[in-house]
């Protein structure tokens, strides 16, 4: 059942005051699509995981996705959105399998879609200034973003089967989209 995005819009303005970090979420959103197209699948599937896959982090980090299933499944969210949301915290957080390519996408999506916006901050046109191998250099310097795991966007990159240049270039492509 595919949702209206307004509606999962209003669940995540209800759910995350933080501006940044729903924020995020909107950007993590753009990356999915950008993604299912370049697969031939559902782009407002893949964009719903990704902005709803932090629902619970504000709220309730120590149980983050966890919490937001029973929210998600109250809303009439699909299992596929719903395990794709618990398989981009596996093994940390769940114990549920990253099994399809939608919950793949959205591990490799999630860390270094905040790297990549943290990075665009410091320049002056943005995004428009941003190159793959500028953020790869950058990803050595473990004071800047220092939440942000360069394991996890690394393994993410690997569990997709792209470089990390090519899947970097990608998010950079997916956020400037519209």
């Amino acid at each position: 059942m595919n949702i209206a995005r307004e509606n999962s819009v209003k669940l995540l303005e209800e759910y995350i005051e933080n501006e940044n970090l729903r924020n995020h979420c909107y950007h993590v959103e753009k990356c999915m699509r950008y993604y299912a197209g370049m697969l031939s699948e559902d782009s407002d599937v893949w964009g719903t995981a990704g902005m709803l896959h932090d629902l619970d982090w504000e709220k309730f980090p120590d149980t983050h996705p966890n919490t937001a299933v029973p929210v998600l499944k109250d809303k009439g969210y699909s299992e596929e959105i719903i395990n794709a949301i618990l398989g981009h915290a596996y093994p940390d957080r769940t114990d549920v399998p990253r099994e399809t390519a939608m919950a793949k996408y959205l591990f490799a999506c999630d860390e270094v879609t905040g790297f990549v916006h943290a990075y665009s901050l410091m320049k002056e046109n943005g995004l428009q200034d941003v190159q793959a191998k500028s953020i790869i250099k950058k990803m050595k310097d473990k004071a800047f973003a220092k939440n942000v795991s360069r394991d996890d966007i690394k393994k993410g990159a690997e569990e997709i089967g792209f470089t990390l240049e090519e899947h970097i270039t990608n998010i950079i492509n997916a956020m400037k989209s519209n």
